[in-house]
């Protein structure tokens, strides 16, 4: 049986923690753990290298994780703090002399072709650009270099995203509910990654006592709350919740059996 490894690049929101101007006792706390990029992952299983989200920091965390090639992304939603950092996949294209597939919704990938119009261009490019294979995700499973993966639909606000779960393992962020035909598709897993913003109400973010209720009825072995504002400090926030809930942090790993 193989190994899947999960890697958190970033576990903050949309503006990260530090957040610009802020002298929160967060935003300047000195623990790790409360510095928070944009929220993405990294996915690692029997050789192949796979991103959900490039975030705009995407360069900083890729450097940082020391991630050696990319053999696919993942989209969950077409948001700035999911996407910009799509031009930097670049550098993985020249060392690998090939493109790279991209998966999102029909939805997500119109987004990303307005976006980055550059990218899917017809003709001769002057400069150097993201070679890049943009594959439509419509809910069902895929097979990803022999893994199945699974889509996640949920909602953020009012706009629809997905999650995805390999195996006994599944990543949601960006969302206020998860329908129940969705919580169907997350039984049995040993460790689930959700949105938990903050304490206080958000219309399109679960907070943390409402990802605790998906925690009790769903039971994973492990739960780790990602997409973490300002407003929770790493150390207290997490001594209250129960122990088979965390916080995640950047650089946070992770394994399942696959």
């Amino acid at each position: 049986m193989s190994e899947l490894s999960l890697t958190v690049l970033g576990s903050g929101t949309s503006v990260g923690v530090p957040s610009i101007g802020c002298d929160c006792r967060v935003c300047t706390s000195e623990d790790p753990r409360d510095n928070r990029m944009r929220p993405s992952v990294w996915v690692r299983y029997g050789g192949r290298e796979i991103i959900i989200d490039t975030t705009p920091d995407f360069r900083t965390q890729a450097l940082r994780a020391r991630i050696p090639r990319l053999d696919a992304i993942l989209l969950t939603h077409g948001h700035a703090d999911h996407i910009l950092g799509l031009d930097d996949v670049r550098l993985f294209n020249f060392r690998q002399s090939g493109s790279i597939p991209v998966y999102g919704s029909a939805e997500t990938l119109a987004i990303v072709r307005r976006v980055f119009e550059y990218v899917f261009a017809e003709g001769r490019k002057e400069s150097s650009c993201p070679k890049i294979e943009a594959v439509e995700i419509n809910g069902a499973p895929l097979t990803l270099f022999g893994v199945e993966v699974v889509p996640i639909p949920l909602f953020h606000g009012s706009m629809p995203v997905y999650g995805f779960r390999f195996g006994k393992l599944a990543y949601l962020t960006d969302h206020n509910r998860v329908p129940e035909s969705s919580m169907a598709l997350l039984d049995g897993l040993d460790v689930l990654f959700l949105d938990a913003l903050r304490y206080k109400p958000h219309p399109t973010h679960s907070t943390v006592d409402e990802s605790l209720k998906i925690v009790a009825a769903l039971r994973p072995k492990m739960a780790y709350f990602t997409h973490i504002c300002h407003d929770l400090g790493h150390e207290r926030a997490e001594s209250m919740l129960p122990p088979n809930v965390r916080l995640a942090y950047d650089g946070l790993t992770v394994s399942v059996d696959n």
